[in-house]
């Protein structure tokens, strides 16, 4: 089961690969010559059928322009005052000898180092063998929290105990393994020679394992939805069946958008970008905040549950407060397109027996838009 979840995950981001070469232009070959694979090899990765190393998936990000995190989870680091990762939690990766690694600031934005907490596993095998070894650019630090590491750096070997850590030039060829009968604990921090952010971190033949971001299934952490759906999922996880439950009391206002505002008031909801480039970043929080604001307003204008209430608010951020504002009242939201004319709005005005409209103020729409109401109430 985990190697399907594994399979599965490794196409995932092979698919997402592909989909941003194609939004840049770039050929099959052009993506090889930039991530330095060959031809063969860079293909089957997009395919989804070879393993995905670390520093092959952010060469992949450093070309389009994203962070690593889009191409492994499909979402972007969003955090840039701090990032707090519990015991056990982290954005797990995995190699086939022995190594786990979980990256401990995954949903920070533009790192100047990789801060990785590792599993070493004691391979009785391994032992008395040559220490398998990488380089990368830039500097690392490894600390021992518990067991034994053997580390070699260029043609120097040496055995670290909890407590011990050890600095070195990464362009060096180093390794690393468990020794002494048990597996080894440790944290790996890897920093850009220049200070900048890190984006070409090579350890070996490093693939993520398709676990959560947060290291725990999600069947494992209660979730909103379950309350009202059961999904039935496949070996992969993909939803085959959906059944509803509760719909009677649902509300997804109340009982989705403000339980996790509740439960994580700051964790971002919408990010939206206006015309002239300004960026907002909008919470649960304000989300709960802005459509409570809304709903009391609508209400005050007799906006009440089973209206039918148009939406033409083009892209203006003020959408997703009215819509959820909406929700509360039980009104019936219609979104609309701006590019209504006005035998386009008293049509809809007439046949869908529309109480109000809440209406951008660019362009015509709004003109539009009364123009419509007029011949429609006559």
């Amino acid at each position: 089961m985990e190697q399907m979840n594994l399979d599965f995950k490794i196409k995932e981001m092979g698919k997402r690969i592909r989909e941003l070469r194609e939004i840049e232009g770039l050929s099959v070959q052009q993506m090889a010559e930039k991530t330095g694979v060959e031809l063969s090899e860079y293909v089957a990765c997009e395919k989804g059928e070879s393993d995905l190393n670390f520093a092959f998936i952010y060469r992949c990000a450093n070309v389009f322009g994203v962070n690593v995190t889009d191409i492994i989870e499909g979402f972007s680091p969003m955090l840039s005052a701090y990032t707090l990762t519990r015991k056990g939690e982290g954005q797990e990766i995995a190699n086939a000898h022995g190594m786990t690694y979980y990256n401990l600031a995954y949903a920070f934005q533009n790192k100047i180092a990789e801060p990785l907490y590792v599993k070493s596993i004691f391979d009785p095998e391994a032992q008395g063998k040559p220490v398998e070894c990488t380089t990368h650019a830039g500097q690392e630090c490894d600390i021992v929290i518990e067991g034994e590491l053997l580390v070699q750096i260029g043609g120097h070997k040496q055995i670290l105990k909890e407590g011990d850590s050890i600095y070195y030039d990464s362009s060096t060829p180093h390794g690393m393994m468990a020794v002494g009968g048990k597996d080894c604990l440790f944290y790996a921090i890897v920093l850009n020679p220049q200070g900048d952010q890190v984006s070409d971190y090579t350890h070996k033949n490093l693939v993520t394992t398709g676990v959560s971001t947060r290291a725990i299934t999600k069947d494992e952490k209660e979730r909103e939805y379950q309350k009202f759906i059961t999904v039935t999922e496949d070996q992969n996880g993909s939803p085959i069946n959906i059944e509803f439950k509760n719909t009677e009391r649902f509300n997804f206002a109340f009982d989705i958008i403000d339980k996790i505002a509740k439960r994580e008031p700051d964790r971002l909801a919408v990010m939206h970008v206006s015309k002239d480039k300004t960026e907002r970043r909008i919470t649960f929080s304000d989300l709960k905040k802005q459509s409570n604001r809304c709903a009391n307003y609508f209400k005050s204008l007799g906006i009440k549950k089973g209206d039918k209430v148009l939406l033409v608010l083009k892209r203006h951020y003020q959408f997703y407060y009215a819509m959820l504002g909406l929700n509360k009242l039980g009104a019936v939201a219609i979104p609309a397109t701006n590019q209504l004319l006005e035998h386009d709005f008293e049509y809809r005005f007439r046949t869908a027996e529309v109480s109000a409209i809440i209406c951008t103020g660019d362009g015509d729409t709004a003109i539009n838009a009364e123009r419509a109401a007029e011949n429609a109430q006559a």
